[in-house]
């Protein structure tokens, strides 16, 4: 099995810093992407930041120049620094990897059980 163990999170006020880390465990063959999504309440799943197996990064327009993702290919982790969070950055945030297992064919979507982010003063 793929395990994705998340730590980070938390309550902070706006304009604070929080750093979500992100750590992949289990019979992983291979790395497509690596990065956050985040959930907030009524709103669909979107991307935060992912960082793809080319070396880019990709950003959510709303964060640029805010959050900053940094993968660690070694110790297959990934983890997002948040400076200058806003209220609307309140979400639960998912670690995400899609790659190449040995328990499934082909690439596939993995996800952590989620943290809770909250920007409020």
């Amino acid at each position: 099995q793929v395990q994705l163990v998340e730590s980070g999170g938390g309550s902070v006020q706006p304009g604070g810093s929080l750093r979500l880390s992100c750590s992949a465990s289990g019979s992983i063959l291979s790395i497509n992407a690596m990065g956050w999504y985040r959930q907030a309440p009524g709103k669909e799943r979107e991307l935060v930041a992912s960082a793809f197996s080319g070396g880019t990064i990709n950003y959510a327009d709303s964060v640029k120049g805010r959050f900053t993702l940094s993968r660690d290919y070694a110790k297959n982790t990934v983890t997002l620094q948040m400076n200058s969070l806003r209220p609307e950055d309140t979400a639960v945030y998912y670690c995400n990897l899609n790659g190449r297992t040995r328990y499934r064919y082909g690439s596939g979507d993995y996800w952590g059980q989620g943290t809770q982010v909250t920007v409020s003063s």
